[in-house]
């Protein structure tokens, strides 16, 4: 058990070894801070320089935080309190103690189940608090009980906004945010919260304010994940590439419950000065595996990253492996912690939608709300711009994509023989949220005809909006991806009216139409 007049047992050595590494680097003797790990040092890096002070060795004096989790005066036990490394429990009493460095940015906690989110004043979760310099610091952070009960919850998945401009912003804010305040409204008032998948802006971060009001006009709270064009792409380092993003949403990395299942958002972005690779930061995987062991084992863990864990794009381009930029490197060290959990990974950054299953993970690679970068109505596989609405009812977790300014059951879009030059006497289906669960049949003249198979290939839509050098015309680099989604089956060409009927795992039953 965590006593407040102690530091956790691990958190005074690996705060004495991190900051013996970062003293060796800048050439002071390590036993200068382990003899009096609280006595000022001379910061060496010139603060003018970008990523500096949150860069590769900021030198400072440690700040012990003593503070407090309550609930309308009274503390709250047991309550993981973290600065990004080391993870406390509250004690019987709410309080809780830690010896951290300004470097970590923050100190927060997880925000535990039948409590309100806490909000900042746009609408985004405020489940932290910034450290400063000094090396004393207090932090007192209030909860709310909430009276709708959260067994059954809503979370609303939005990948990709990436809005370059005020007129994409524009876009966003009249086609997007109309549509999930009319999905919040149809929950009847069950309880809802919002995850914004990373590359919520297109470079420009001017306009995270503007974000920051569309999702509060949504009415529920929302996190953020940290994506690749979400960074200060000018600063030197990982650590200080999100400075901007952390001003807005607090620490790139953090956990939150509610009911049975556990949150975890992770920063899978790794900035090396000139690029980014899909990885997982050692502090962060410190981090994480302190947070799952206070998880009961077999419970449901939905962790949200930007780039994909693994997916499936380098196979359908007839690559061995996944480039460093569209897969998490270090993988392997996310499935070992995630062995002992019924574990859903949500990610978005490559436009389209897939599910993957390796190692006892279901990773589900969701569409994005600006489609093709905002060049049309679709992604580049063919998936209508929209998001994905995960529905928990105790321990079972649902999901449904929901395309943007189309009815729930929009699940999928038909072609006639003709539209893929490479298919001239084939019915093709676009069934984007697919899965192995899934079951597709077909039907001609209202006679069924038995399963339709699923064969790789390009969407007729996609191939006809986004092949060449000239389209689309806002996004001309937009090329068709082959996808794994599409079903086909052969016509005669008497056909009159065709009918597909896709049975999700579910068990809801979706049906297009069509005539002529």
């Amino acid at each position: 058990m965590y006593r407040p007049s102690n530091p956790h047992p691990t958190t005074r050595r690996r705060f004495l070894k991190a900051g013996a590494a970062a003293l060796s680097g800048a050439m002071i003797a390590p036993e200068r801070i382990l003899a009096d790990p609280y006595a000022p040092i001379d910061c060496l890096t010139d603060p003018s320089q970008p990523g500096s002070r949150r860069g590769a060795a900021a030198l400072t004096t440690p700040i012990r935080v003593r503070g407090v989790v309550r609930s309308r005066g009274t503390g709250l036990p047991r309550v993981p309190v973290s600065d990004g490394v080391q993870v406390v429990d509250t004690a019987d009493d709410g309080s809780f103690e830690l010896v951290t460095t300004p470097d970590r940015g923050f100190v927060w906690f997880t925000t535990p189940s039948g409590y309100r989110i806490p909000r900042n004043r746009p609408g985004t979760a405020r489940f932290y608090q910034p450290l400063s310099d000094g090396s004393e610091q207090s932090a007192v952070f209030e909860l709310e009980p909430d009276p709708v009960p959260h067994d059954n919850h809503t979370l609303l998945l939005l990948g990709d906004i990436q809005t370059e401009d005020p007129t994409e912003m524009g876009w966003f804010l009249s086609q997007s945010v109309p549509d999930l305040r009319e999905t919040v409204a149809g929950l009847g008032g069950e309880h809802a919260f919002g995850i914004s998948c990373g590359d919520i802006m297109f470079d420009n971060l001017e306009l995270y304010p503007d974000y920051e009001r569309g999702v509060g006009e949504v009415g529920i709270p929302f996190f953020q994940v940290v994506g690749n064009h979400d960074l200060d792409m000018d600063n030197l380092t990982d650590q200080a590439s999100t400075e901007t993003f952390s001003r807005h949403f607090g620490p790139p990395y953090y956990s939150f419950s509610r009911g049975a299942v556990h949150y975890v958002v992770l920063d899978d972005v790794f900035w090396h000065g000139s690029g980014y690779i899909g990885y997982l930061g050692a502090d962060a995987l410190t981090w994480l595996e302190q947070d799952l062991a206070r998880v009961e084992p077999g419970s449901p863990v939905i962790v949200a990253t930007h780039i994909p864990v693994l997916g499936s794009q380098h196979l359908r381009r007839g690559e061995e492996r996944p480039g460093t930029a569209l897969a998490i490197m270090n993988r392997q060290a996310l499935y070992r912690l995630l062995e002992p959990f019924d574990a859903h990974i949500l990610t978005g950054h490559t436009h389209e939608c897939e599910h993957v299953f390796e190692q006892g993970t279901h990773e589900h690679v969701t569409g994005a709300v600006c489609g093709a970068w905002w060049s049309g109505p679709i992604c580049h596989d063919g998936t209508p711009g929209g998001y994905c609405v995960y529905t928990v009812r105790g321990e079972e977790v649902r999901w449904r994509y929901k395309a943007t300014g189309h009815p729930d059951d929009h699940q999928m879009r038909l072609h006639r023989g003709g539209r893929d030059p490479s298919s001239p006497d084939e019915l093709i289906a676009n069934i984007w949220n697919w899965d192995p669960e899934w079951t597709v049949r077909w039907f001609a003249d209202g006679e069924p005809r038995g399963a339709m198979p699923g064969r790789r290939g390009l969407d007729p839509l996609s191939a006809e909006l986004h092949t060449g050098p000239d389209l689309p015309p806002r996004r001309t680099w937009v090329e068709p991806v082959p996808t794994d989604h599409i079903f086909r089956a052969a016509l005669t060409g008497d056909e009159r009216t065709l009918v597909v009927e896709a049975t999700d795992r579910f068990g809801r039953v979706y049906t297009e139409e069509l005539r002529g």
